[in-house]
C-alpha cells in the first residue's frame, strides 16, 4: 500500500450517510466506498436509497439501504443498531438531509419553519446523539455535518434554511469541543452552489447571474468536488487534528464581497 493509500484509505471502516439517496450525499457515499468504506444509505426515499446501495455494492464494499426519517430518533437508533449488529460498529457519520424553501419571511408558516428546522437541524442533533454515543463507546469516530454557504452571512430567499445551517455550524463546534479528548471528531463541510434537488426551483436566470457575479470561479460546483474533503475528514490519519472546523467548498463565494 502506498503512502497516500495509507493516509486516506477507509478500508475496514463503516459509514452511515443520512440523505445518501440524494445527489450530493450520494456522491459522498460513492467516494467513501471508493476509498474502501462499507456504507449504509439512510434515506426517506426507499427507492433512491436502494439504487444508491446497489451502486456502492458494485464497488466491492458492503452496502445496505435503510428507510429512515432523519427527524425520528427511533428510526436512527434502529439503523445504528443494525449497523453495529451486522458490521460491528459505525466509524463515520455524514449528516446530509436537507430541504429548502423560498417563502418570504412574513409568509413563513410555523409548520414550514418547524419542518425545515426538523429536517436540517434537529436531525443532526438526533443523529449525533445516536451515532455519537456508539462512537464514544468505540473511542473513535468522525462526524461530518453538511452545512451551506448560506449559513453566514445569510443568503436571500432561503431564510429558514440559512437559520438551520447557522445552527448546524454552532452544533458542530459545540460537539467538537465536548468530544475532543474522547476520540470523536466533529466537522462541517459548507458547500457553495451545487445545483441539487432542493435549490433548482429557485435558480432563475437572474439568480444564477447574481451567483456567478459573487463566485470568483464563475461556475457551479460539481458533486464530485465535495468528495475529497469528505474523505479527508473521514480519515483518522489525514485529519487527526481537525475538529470543530467548517470547511468551505464554494469556489470562493464566501471570500467575495464586491
Amino acid at each position: 500500500m502506498t503512502y497516500l493509500e495509507t493516509l486516506f484509505s477507509l478500508k475496514g471502516r463503516s459509514a452511515a450517510v443520512i440523505g445518501g439517496g440524494g445527489v450530493l450525499a450520494g456522491a459522498m457515499a460513492e467516494g467513501l466506498a471508493g476509498a474502501g468504506a462499507d456504507v449504509a444509505i439512510l434515506d426517506l426515499n426507499p427507492e433512491n436509497g436502494r439504487k444508491r446501495a446497489d451502486s456502492l455494492a458494485r464497488l466491492g464494499v458492503r452496502a445496505m439501504a435503510m428507510t429512515v426519517n432523519a427527524a425520528s430518533k427511533s428510526d436512527l437508533q434502529a439503523a445504528c443498531d443494525r449497523m453495529v449488529e451486522e458490521w460491528g460498529g459505525v466509524d463515520i457519520l455524514i449528516n446530509a438531509p436537507g430541504i429548502n424553501s423560498a417563502t418570504p419571511f412574513l409568509e413563513i408558516t410555523e409548520e414550514e419553519w418547524e419542518r425545515i428546522l426538523a429536517v436540517n437541524l434537529k436531525s443532526v442533533f438526533l443523529a449525533s446523539q445516536v451515532f455519537g454515543a456508539r462512537m464514544l463507546e468505540q473511542k473513535a469516530g468522525s462526524i461530518i455535518n453538511i452545512s451551506s454557504a448560506s449559513s453566514g452571512p445569510p443568503l436571500s430567499r432561503v431564510f429558514t434554511y440559512s437559520v438551520s445551517k447557522a445552527g448546524l455550524n454552532n452544533l458542530t463546534q459545540n460537539l467538537a469541543r465536548e468530544w475532543a479528548t474522547l476520540g470523536v471528531r466533529v466537522n462541517a463541510v459548507a458547500p457553495g452552489f451545487f445545483p441539487a434537488e432542493q435549490n433548482r426551483k429557485i435558480l432563475t436566470r437572474e439568480r444564477v447571474e447574481a451567483i456567478m457575479r459573487h463566485t470568483p470561479m464563475n461556475r457551479f460546483g460539481d458533486a464530485e468536488e465535495l468528495v475529497g474533503t469528505v474523505i479527508w475528514l473521514a480519515s483518522q490519519r489525514a485529519s487527526s487534528f481537525v475538529t470543530g472546523a467548517v470547511i468551505r467548498v464554494d469556489g470562493g463565494y464566501t471570500a467575495m464581497t464586491i
